[in-house]
């Protein structure tokens, strides 16, 4: 699966002897850090897959605020580490411009958002960095239609963490997925906020859970995070379903989730540090969707308890129909 993951790559590569030094790589977490549930615990899987594989050594740094984050990018790339990796959209800027100030140094950005300089002008990555992206549209778009067919209400919710161009995806593919199949659905759409801080906040969280599940929603979908923790235990109080994200999250609230939009995370680390330590890095934009097993949604027994046959085949369609291309997914509203 690995192999077929790279796409829209550039530069050239960097042959490694049979006595190379075992690769070094810093890896810097997002906000919410390591023990999250979802996004960095991902991370730390595909870290740790590739540090089992032999010949890498993996040193992690959390970053709870703007400043930490850039410090402990700053401090991995002075320490000439093989490949430094941020994880989130957030380390974007600090990941350019070091990549351009250690042109020696590999780079990579998990969730990668194109930066603008003081001009404001978009900063197109360089090629010692390698912009790990995510279709989250699409994944987003078979739970957006599993939740409005599984919906008895016709009423289904979304809880997003920080309102930005990312989380947006998330929600205009979900969205775009619940109206494919119920033009008539009302989908209500709640934003945590609009700073990091957003992505851990619970309490935040399950209060705007709460409300869409007051206002008739049987079905919510977080895009939160951290804060996600927040919409299962509202979920759960409420006896309604909800939907995970990231990774398959049903242990968060037993026989309260309908299913999970899985985004492979930890394959896109795994491959971009494998890569390094095989010499064969390449820098430039990298797109993981359905197509390459770089998101996917959970569909086993514990989906099937909630969700009917002819849903789960109409699901499956749709998805076969994106990955043919006869689907097109909207990642804005």
């Amino acid at each position: 699966m690995a192999a077929a993951l790279l796409l829209a790559a550039c530069g050239g590569p960097t042959t490694r002897g049979p006595e190379a030094k075992p690769v070094r790589v810093g890896l810097v977490f997002d906000v919410g850090g390591r023990g999250d549930g979802s996004f960095n615990d991902q991370a730390a899987t595909g870290a740790e897959r590739a540090t089992r594989a032999g010949g890498v050594t993996v040193e992690y740094a959390d970053a709870h605020s703007d400043s930490a984050r850039s410090a402990a990018l700053s401090r991995f790339a002075a320490e000439g580490v093989d490949l430094v990796i941020g994880v989130g959209f957030l380390a974007s800027q600090d990941a350019t411009e070091l990549a351009r100030r250690y042109p020696n140094v590999r780079f990579a950005v998990v969730d990668y958002s194109l930066p603008v300089d003081s001009a404001g002008r978009a900063m197109v990555p360089p090629p010692n960095l390698a912009a790990l992206t995510f279709r989250e549209e699409e994944g987003s778009y078979l739970v957006g239609a599993l939740a409005a067919l599984t919906s008895t209400s016709h009423a289904v919710g979304f809880v997003g963490g920080m309102r930005s161009p990312l989380i947006t995806k998330f929600e205009a593919g979900y969205e775009a997925g619940v109206r494919r199949v119920c033009a008539d659905c009302r989908v209500l759409t709640e934003y945590v906020g609009d700073t990091p801080d957003a992505f851990r906040d619970a309490g935040r969280a399950r209060a705007l859970a709460e409300r869409e599940y007051a206002s008739g929603a049987d079905v919510v979908y977080h895009a939160a995070g951290q804060s996600g923790a927040g919409v299962f235990e509202a979920a759960s109080a409420r006896n309604r379903l909800a939907i995970g994200v990231d990774v398959d999250q049903h242990a968060a609230a037993p026989g309260h989730v309908l299913t999970s939009m899985v985004k492979r995370i930890d394959v896109a680390v795994a491959d971009v540090i494998g890569r390094v330590h095989a010499g064969e890095f390449r820098g430039g934009m990298q797109s993981y969707g359905l197509a390459e097993g770089g998101v996917a949604y959970v569909s086993d027994a514990t989906t099937n308890a909630h969700a009917s046959a002819a849903a789960r085949e109409r699901v499956a369609t749709l998805q076969a129909g994106i990955i043919a291309g006869l689907v097109r997914v909207p990642t804005a509203r």
